[in-house]
């Protein structure tokens, strides 16, 4: 039987009792706790006591503070799930997917020789797979030396060193617009969202007084998403100088690195705490759930102290897959799957270009297109009416500026010259004003 009162007398006790409340919905979200003094009198404990647990709930995120109007039960945050169905008949340019005739074949020998394993000891990394991250982390990106741990994707990665280093409440430095799963992150964890605007050259470096107050940076080196910018090393310097001023966990997502045309600017000059991320997905595809973290710090050791105690290492047979399938495309197939995306992302701006129409990081990379529009819905309604599937950009824009993202994974090097023309028609539509 649920309780409809707390009860307790010690902060531990009170806080589980308060806990139960509000998961049996007892209390209700927007439900105004007892004040402290009170409910210190009802259960005959210190308010001290009351208070301690209290703090403990706001830890936990089962209660906010809302100034002198005291405490509540905050609404339930969901977990945004970015999938969406697209309509059947359209060209889909709005999942995020990459080009699945890009991705290499399994060969029938893959598994040849290869036993699964029995033993439960360690955390079973592939020796050869680390020694060939290793070598490509020092050939492609100039880290060596450096701690690496293999974890189950870029957002894994960012959860755990987010959560390992950012209290609840914390300031989290993200671009605006950023990847579509970052607010839905922070705003599970309790982060709050810093939006860093950014023009051609990456992420604007935001002043002294606002870094004080970050906890944690989150840059996209390369092909950032969903932009296509790649950060210049002028910019790239700048941040080193303005990060070096305070204590500020870097997370770097270079999601794009084993299909990147542009340099990588290196960690050489950053004397903050770094996590740099990479993965497996954008050429292996996404059920390669394997992405690389190296780091120099703290915070990275104790992620991996973290996961040996829940899924304790990446599948072996995960693993030999992995190590397989990136061999057999080796230097040259990766180089082409890049010229491939490179080649109708280029095209496809050419031929915007044409209609008068300039794209934000026209000069970088990637598998989208960000297009800033003055009606999404109605961009987005218009191009379904001609037969494609485009994403809004709400969901990535901290700073609501209205734009739709263009996915290129799908889209043929034919079909540019029509994409662009039914968006430039599209566009002159919206700007027409109907009495």
């Amino acid at each position: 039987m649920v309780e409809l009162k707390p009860k307790g007398s010690t902060a531990v006790n009170i806080a589980q009792s308060i806990s139960s409340l509000i998961r049996e919905e007892v209390w209700p979200a927007g439900y105004r706790l007892p004040t402290v003094r009170s409910l210190a009198e009802d259960l005959g404990v210190n308010p001290n006591t009351v208070s301690a647990a209290y703090k403990q709930l706001r830890d936990a995120g089962m209660i906010a503070t809302d100034g002198r109007r005291g405490s509540f039960v905050p609404e339930k945050t969901e977990i945004l799930h970015t999938e969406s169905a697209v309509p059947k008949g359209l060209v889909d340019l709005a999942s995020g997917n990459v080009d699945r005739r890009l991705l290499p074949e399994l060969p029938s020998s893959l598994l040849q020789g290869y036993h699964l394993a029995t033993d439960v000891g360690g955390r079973g990394d592939n020796p050869e797979l680390m020694a060939h991250i290793e070598h490509w982390l020092r050939d492609n990106t100039g880290i060596e030396n450096s701690e690496i741990v293999l974890f189950s994707g870029s957002l894994d990665i960012m959860e755990r060193a987010l959560s390992q280093r950012c209290m609840p409440g914390a300031k989290v430095l993200v671009e605006s617009p950023c990847w579509l799963p970052l607010p839905a992150l922070l705003s599970n964890l309790r982060l709050e969202a810093v939006p860093a605007e950014m023009d051609e050259e990456g992420a604007l470096v935001p002043g002294h007084n606002e870094l004080a107050g970050v906890s944690a940076v989150i840059l996209t080196a390369r092909a950032h998403s969903p932009t296509g910018i790649c950060y210049s090393r002028r910019r790239w310097q700048q941040w080193q100088q303005a990060l070096s001023q305070h204590n500020v966990l870097l997370i770097v997502d270079d999601h794009w690195a084993a299909l990147s045309r542009h340099p990588f600017h290196g960690m050489q000059g950053f004397d903050n705490e770094w996590i740099y991320s990479t993965s497996t997905s954008k050429f292996l595809g996404t059920d390669a759930r394997i992405a690389i973290a190296a780091g120099n710090g703290h915070t990275l050791k104790a992620m991996k102290k973290r996961f040996s105690l829940g899924p304790r290492w990446i599948s072996k047979l995960l693993q030999h897959v992995t190590l397989q399938l990136w061999r057999q495309l080796g230097s040259d197939g990766l180089k082409a799957v890049a010229e491939s995306y490179h080649a109708r992302r280029c095209r496809l701006i050419e031929c915007l270009s044409k209609h008068g129409i300039s794209v934000p990081g026209s000069s970088g990379e990637g598998q989208h297109i960000w297009l800033p529009v003055q009606n999404e819905a109605q961009v987005i309604q218009f191009l379904a009416a001609k037969g494609w599937a485009v994403q809004s950009g709400a969901a990535f824009n901290l700073s609501k500026q209205p734009a739709v993202r263009i996915t290129i994974g799908n889209l043929s090097w034919e079909d540019c010259g029509t994409l662009a023309d039914d968006i430039a028609d599209t566009l002159a539509a919206g700007s027409r004003t109907l009495y």
